[in-house]
């Protein structure tokens, strides 16, 4: 497989599968372009080799052709951050678009319009995979973002460029990150896993005791293994028919030598409401009609050590409900336990929805290793699974 580094785009049309699909407001302005800038590094690295740049993309999930899901409304932003006047094909195959892409001089930008608009791209469809393949000389995935889709642009169409393709930097950085955590990372290594089900995280749980010294269990799912333990959780958060799975967890982590942290202590509340009564007690003696909110004091400060004491971390989901301030002591000492843990020559990841917007909220994600851009292609690689749109690329 090519390196982006190494490869020379000089002449080149790069068709480049980009994840734009980014917030907008009402009135079509874009209200959040990290996914934008995180694919630029790819695209000047082409232009600056005297490449031209053909981007295709999804933007939400429309049912055929409509305005507030066109890429036309990101052209300008686009054209902005890239210093050169995006052009714009109304449609991402047939005539249309051939037309603007064939007629591309090296250092030009197209973007074409939105793939979703034909239903064939989420079905794989091959043929339509092709239609987007004679547009480009090299294919580059730099779509991390939807790489466990198998659909036409991510997986599909890899297979006719033979051993023209290559990931962007974005998706280079993504997959090293995750195989650095899963498979080559410094020990000790911890996992955090946060979140408010034991059933949404199973599989990355099961997958992780293999690899990992410390696994610190927060968020609603906690209160799941301590009710299973026989400890009294009051009206927390409880998978009743998740106990078993939490208690053979439990064994598992045992016998395969893994120090599993469970919280000690929890912040409660009378209802789940910032302004509600609140206390601190033992997490397993929570008072009826009480809920557990965010970890303790106390177990901040013993998670706080077992971050500090691992040299390759792995941070996905909240220890509480972040999002009222009242019960986000727990994930914001987690946050900066990690900024710590990376100022001391930690390899630190964070990735997974929530625990994304927590590290942006609190403005720290410049400090930690690496902050994943996909959400659930994200979960799916930390479940050991191969995804789609990195395996096309990967194959001969």
């Amino acid at each position: 497989m090519n390196s982006i580094e190494q490869y020379n785009f000089n002449r080149k049309k790069a068709l480049v599968r980009v994840d734009f699909n980014v917030p907008l407001d009402s009135n079509l302005n874009i209200t959040d372009d990290t996914r934008i800038r995180a694919a630029l590094p790819t695209i000047n690295k082409i232009l600056k080799d005297g490449g031209s740049v053909i981007l295709m993309s999804h933007l939400g999930r429309p049912k055929g052709r409509d305005e507030k899901n066109s890429l036309k409304n990101l052209t300008a932003h686009l054209s902005q951050l890239l210093n050169v006047e995006v052009k714009f094909a109304e449609d991402c195959v047939g005539p249309e678009a051939e037309k603007v892409t064939s007629e591309l001089l090296p250092g030009e930008v197209v973007l074409l319009e939105n793939l979703r608009f034909h239903p064939e791209e989420e079905k794989g469809d091959e043929g339509f995979a092709e239609q987007l393949a004679k547009q480009g000389d090299v294919y580059v995935n730099d779509a991390f973002g939807t790489a466990h889709r198998a659909h036409a642009s991510t997986a599909v169409i890899a297979k006719f460029f033979g051993v023209s393709k290559m990931f962007g930097f974005l998706m280079e950085n993504e997959v090293k990150s995750i195989d650095r955590v899963l498979n080559g990372g410094e020990k000790p290594v911890a996992a955090i896993i946060g979140g408010a089900k034991v059933s949404s995280k199973i599989t990355i749980i099961e997958n992780m005791l293999d690899k990992v010294d410390h696994l610190i269990i927060g968020g609603g799912m906690a209160y799941t293994f301590v009710k299973a333990q026989g400890g009294k959780v009051g009206a927390s958060l409880v998978e009743e028919d998740k106990l078993e799975l939490a208690l053979s967890l439990i064994g598992k982590a045992k016998e395969k030598g893994v120090q599993l942290h469970l919280p000690s202590d929890t912040v409660i509340a009378d209802k789940f409401d910032n302004d509600a009564a609140t206390d601190v007690c033992d997490i397993t003696a929570i008072p009826d009609g009480w809920l557990g909110l965010d970890i303790g004091p106390e177990t901040i400060a013993a998670y706080e050590k077992a971050i500090l004491d691992s040299k390759t971390i792995l941070w996905n989901g909240p220890m509480g409900v972040f999002e009222m301030s009242n019960f986000a002591a727990g994930t914001i000492a987690v946050a900066n336990a990690l900024v710590k843990a990376t100022e001391k020559g930690a390899f630190t990841l964070v990735g997974g929805g929530d625990s994304v917007a927590a590290i942006n909220q609190f403005n720290l994600a410049d400090k930690v290793s690496y902050v994943s851009t996909g959400g659930g292609a994200m979960l799916e690689s930390l479940e050991g699974i191969v995804l789609p749109g990195i395996k096309a690329v990967l194959e001969d």
